[in-house]
C-alpha cells in the first residue's frame, strides 16, 4: 500500500516534466509572430513611403506637363536639368530634342539659321565635325548625353524658354557607320529626326566643287567661308566656275542618291519628317510644318545667309556643254534645266 502511494507520487511529479519544453515552444511561436507583425508593419510603411514618393514624383511631372499634349506625344517632351546652370522659370517648359540629318551643300546651314531665328529653338551646329567626338560609339553617345542635358552652350543658346533643342549631323560624320546604335539611342531618348536633302544633286555637286575650291584658295581676304552674309561676298565666290569631270559625273550623282536612300531606310523607324531643300524654298508652309513638328509656336523665320549660286546652270559650270551632253538622254537630264532658287 505504501509502495503504491509512493509510486503514485512519483508518477504525478513525472507528469510535470514536459511542461518546460511546451513553454519554450510557446514563447518561440509568440516571438516569431511578433517578429512577423513588426516585419509586415515595416514593409507596409516602406511601401507607403515609396508610393508617396512615387506619387510626389508623378505630381511634379504632372505640374511640368502640358495637358493639351496628346498622350502619344508625351515621350517626346523632356524637362532637362542641366548641371552647369539652373533653367529657373523655364524648368517646367517642355523641350523636344531633335537632330537635323543632311549632306554637305544641301541647304542645311541656311535651314539651321532659319530655325535659330525662332526665339524658342536652339540648333547647335555640326558638333560632330570635331573628330574626337565621333571617334567611336561611346564618344558619340557621351556627346549626345551632354547635348541633350542642355549642358551645351553655343551662340544658338536662347534667353527665352527653349521649346526645341538639337544639332545638325552630316552623313559622313560617323552617323552612317554607327546608325543602328544611334537610331536606338534616339528612340530611347525620345528625339525627333529631320531628314533634309536636296533633290537636284547636280546643283549640289557644283556647290561642293566650288566650296572645295574656296577651301583651298580662300578667296575672301584669305578666309574660307562656306556661307556668306552679303551680296558682295556671294558675287566673289560665284565667279569661280568649276570644270566638272564628266567621266565621273553620273557615278557621283548615283552615289549621292544612294546615300540619301540608304539614310532614309536606316532612319525610317525613328520619329522623323522628310524635308527637301527645294520645297523649303518654294513652299512657305514647309517651315510651318517643321515648327509644328518641333512643337514650337509657328512664327515667321528668317536668315541672313545670302545664296551664292543664283545664276542659271550653264553660267555656273566651265564645261557646261560637256556636262549637258553627258546627262542628256539619261534620267538625270531633268537636272539640266531645274531651277531650285526663286529670286
Amino acid at each position: 500500500m505504501l509502495l503504491q502511494e509512493r509510486m503514485s507520487v512519483y508518477s504525478l511529479k513525472g507528469s510535470k516534466g514536459p511542461v518546460f519544453p511546451l513553454r519554450s515552444t510557446l514563447v518561440f511561436f509568440i516571438a516569431l509572430f511578433g517578429f512577423y507583425v513588426c516585419y509586415f508593419s515595416f514593409n507596409q510603411l516602406t511601401f507607403e513611403n515609396e508610393e508617396k514618393l512615387t506619387s510626389e514624383e508623378e505630381q511634379t511631372k504632372n505640374i511640368c506637363r502640358k495637358p493639351a499634349v496628346p498622350h502619344e506625344q508625351r515621350r517626346y517632351l523632356h524637362f532637362p536639368k542641366p548641371t552647369t546652370y539652373d533653367r529657373g522659370e523655364c524648368a517646367c517648359t517642355p523641350v523636344r530634342f531633335f537632330v537635323i540629318v543632311s549632306m554637305q551643300r544641301s541647304g542645311s546651314g541656311w535651314f539651321e539659321t532659319l530655325l535659330n531665328s525662332h526665339p524658342n529653338v536652339s540648333s547647335n551646329g555640326e558638333i560632330f565635325s570635331v573628330r574626337e567626338r565621333r571617334e567611336n560609339i561611346s564618344t558619340i553617345l557621351r556627346t549626345l548625353d551632354k547635348l541633350y542635358s542642355m549642358d551645351w552652350l553655343t551662340s544658338a543658346a536662347k534667353n527665352e524658354c527653349t521649346a526645341a533643342f538639337g544639332l545638325k549631323w552630316m552623313l559622313n560624320q560617323g552617323l552612317m557607320e554607327h546608325h543602328q546604335d544611334i537610331v536606338d539611342y534616339l528612340n530611347r531618348k525620345g528625339a525627333m529626326v529631320i531628314l533634309l536633302f536636296r533633290r537636284n544633286t547636280l546643283r549640289r555637286l557644283i556647290s561642293v566643287l566650288a566650296n572645295n575650291y574656296d577651301r583651298r584658295t580662300k578667296q575672301l581676304n584669305g578666309i574660307h567661308k562656306s556661307h556668306v552674309h552679303s551680296k558682295e561676298e556671294a558675287e566673289i565666290l560665284a565667279r569661280f566656275k568649276p570644270k566638272m569631270d564628266v567621266s565621273t559625273l553620273i557615278p557621283s550623282i548615283r552615289n549621292a542618291e544612294h546615300s540619301m536612300r540608304t539614310c532614309l531606310g536606316r532612319f525610317r523607324k525613328t520619329h522623323h519628317m522628310i524635308l527637301y531643300y527645294e520645297d523649303v524654298i518654294h513652299d512657305k508652309n514647309e517651315l510651318s510644318r517643321v515648327q509644328e513638328f518641333l512643337g514650337a509656336p509657328v512664327t515667321k523665320l528668317s536668315s541672313q545667309h545670302v545664296k551664292i549660286h543664283t545664276r542659271p546652270l550653264p553660267d555656273l559650270v566651265d564645261n557646261w556643254e560637256d556636262v549637258s551632253e553627258m546627262l542628256n538622254g539619261t534620267k538625270y537630264a531633268q537636272f539640266l534645266d531645274d531651277a531650285d532658287y526663286v529670286k
